[in-house]
C-alpha cells in the first residue's frame, strides 16, 4: 500500500470537529482511486447559476483532490473528466468544457510538474478540439519522467468501446497469427487486461461517486471489478480534502476479501 508524503496532520489542519488524523492508518492508503467527478450541474442549478458555473467550481474541487491525493500518498489517481456520451450534451457546454479543460491544464501544468506530478490520458483524444487535444499532450511530455503520483484522466473515454476494441485488437493478432489457437484457449483475465488502455496501471482500490448517484456511467468497468466503492450525496463543488479524507477512513474500515471469505463470515 503507498505511504503519505506529508505528515496526516498537515492533510486534516483545519478539519471539522470529530474528523482528525487518528482515524485514519497512514499504512493503508489505497494505491489507486478513481473518482467520477458528479454533480456540478446540479450544483449550478441549486446556486441559481448556469450550468457553466458549476464546472468552473468543479475545477477548484480537482485542483484539491490531485493536491490532497498525492499529499496522502496516493500512486494513481484516475479522473473521469468527460465520456464518450457527454457528445450528446448542449455544443455550448461541451465547447466551454473543452475550453475549460485546456485553460486549467495550462494553468496548473508546472505546478504539477514541480510536485512530481505524472500526467496520462486515457480515451479518444483524435475527437477533441484541438488546442484542447494538445494542451493535454504538453502535460503528458512534460511530465513523462516525473515519479510522484501518476494523474489519469480519462477524456473522451468509455469502458465499453475500450474493452471491445481490445477484443478486436487480439482477434486482429489472431488472424495475423500472432496468437495461436492455444494461447487465445488460455488467455485470462490479467492477459486481456494488458489490451486496455489501462495496461499500465494497477486497478483503482476505491471508487467514489459524488452526488449520491449509484452507477458507473461507462467508467473503468472491467478494472473496477473488485474496488471499494464509496459514494457520497456532496455534489463535486463541494467536495473538498475533508470529504476525501472521510473516504480513505471508509475506505479502510472496510474488508476486501476478493471473493475469498472473510475472518468475519466465520
Amino acid at each position: 500500500m503507498a505511504r503519505p508524503r506529508k505528515p496526516l496532520a498537515q492533510i486534516f489542519e483545519g478539519a471539522p470537529a470529530g474528523l482528525d488524523p487518528s482515524l485514519l492508518d497512514a499504512e493503508r492508503i489505497p494505491a489507486h482511486i478513481a473518482v467520477i467527478m458528479d454533480g456540478n450541474g446540479r450544483w449550478a442549478i441549486e446556486q441559481g447559476k448556469p450550468r457553466a458555473a458549476g464546472h468552473k467550481a468543479g475545477i477548484q474541487g480537482v485542483r484539491e483532490l490531485i493536491r490532497t491525493s498525492s499529499d496522502a500518498g496516493v500512486d494513481f489517481l484516475t479522473i473521469y473528466s468527460f465520456s464518450t456520451e457527454n457528445w450528446s450534451r448542449p455544443r455550448a457546454e461541451i465547447k466551454g468544457l473543452m475550453e475549460l479543460f485546456a485553460s486549467t491544464m495550462a494553468a496548473e501544468l508546472n505546478g504539477m510538474h514541480k510536485e512530481g506530478v505524472r500526467i496520462r490520458v486515457i480515451g479518444d483524444m483524435s475527437e477533441l478540439p484541438r488546442r484542447t487535444r494538445e494542451t493535454f499532450q504538453k502535460g503528458v511530455d512534460k511530465t513523462r519522467n516525473n515519479q510522484g503520483m501518476t494523474l489519469i484522466i480519462a477524456v473522451n473515454y468509455g469502458s465499453r468501446l475500450e474493452i471491445v476494441q481490445a477484443a478486436q485488437v487480439i482477434a486482429e493478432k489472431a488472424l495475423d497469427g500472432e496468437l495461436t489457437g492455444e494461447q487465445l484457449q488460455t488467455l485470462g483475465a490479467d492477459d486481456f487486461a494488458r489490451y486496455l488502455q489501462t495496461a499500465d496501471f494497477p486497478d483503482p482500490d476505491l471508487l467514489i461517486r459524488t452526488s449520491g448517484e449509484y452507477r458507473l456511467s461507462n467508467f473503468l468497468l472491467y478494472q473496477t471489478a473488485y474496488s471499494e466503492l464509496y459514494i457520497t450525496p456532496v455534489l463535486w463543488p463541494d467536495f473538498d480534502r475533508f470529504e476525501l479524507c472521510r473516504a480513505l477512513i471508509e475506505y479502510q474500515s472496510r474488508s476486501r476479501r476478493f471473493g475469498a471469505v472473510g475472518p468475519a463470515d466465520g
